[in-house]
């Protein structure tokens, strides 16, 4: 990976090492991407686990909100180590990612309802527009929001007069 392609890594997140995930794609968004897909199948996976668990004395959305609250606490940490690449700052970090999703799932329920109740726009082709739209609109919370870290100031150059007081 060239410099220029790692500079783009570390720009908002102060990231210097790409990491095995990056290197691989190349792209912060598409690792973005896979991890979404990861999780989403996840999600998936647990919450029909949780169904069979908890069986019929249980409502559903039980399964859903055991499986929400394991794969976040997965997402986070994948997004974490494989993505954005972000050291330290652990608590404050998933405080906001929480955030940046609970905005994501909020930004769907209000733009699904207006494409569809507003709009008269078919549901189906309708969440599935919408649901782009909200991880084109999550990348950019999870990078900006989630992970952001300050710029790291270059070290002063030898002769650049800093070392004289």
């Amino acid at each position: 990976m060239s410099a220029s392609e790692t500079g783009a890594h570390a720009g908002a997140t102060g990231a210097e090492d790409p990491g095995p995930l990056l290197r691989l794609v190349h792209r912060q968004e598409v690792a973005f991407a896979v991890v979404g897909g990861f999780n989403t199948a996840l999600g998936m996976g647990l919450t029909v686990m949780w169904l069979a668990i908890l069986g019929d004395s249980v409502p559903p959305a039980a399964a859903v909100a055991l499986a929400y609250a394991i794969s976040i606490v997965i997402a986070f940490a994948l997004h974490r180590t494989l993505v954005f690449r972000v050291h330290g700052h652990a608590v404050r970090d998933f405080v906001r990612f929480v955030g940046v999703n609970s905005g994501g799932l909020l930004m769907n329920m209000a733009l699904l309802s207006l494409a569809v109740s507003v709009l008269h726009l078919p549901s189906k082709p309708s969440a599935v527009v919408v649901m782009g739209l909200v991880a084109i609109a999550s990348y950019f919370g999870h990078r900006y929001i989630s992970f952001r870290r300050a710029p790291v100031p270059p070290p002063p150059s030898a002769g650049s007069g800093a070392e004289q007081f």
